[in-house]
């Protein structure tokens, strides 16, 4: 778990990501029970930190 990572929330969708490899947006909404527009910004912030990588719908841990 990167260290820079402080909000439960943003914890969770790195986790999620982390066992599963890929996920769209619809589901991390269904299985995370969180909303879209919440998700859409925890997504772009772990992006911006060059966490997460976005390939046309699916999201993905950025590679090492």
């Amino acid at each position: 778990m990167p260290t820079e990572l402080r909000s439960p929330r943003a914890k969770l969708v790195y986790l999620f990501l982390s066992m599963h490899g890929t996920a769209t947006v619809g589901e991390l909404q269904d299985s995370l029970n969180m909303k879209k527009i919440a998700l859409y910004s925890i997504l772009k912030c772990l992006e911006k930190q060059g966490l997460i990588a976005k390939d046309g719908d699916q999201y993905t841990l950025q590679s090492a």
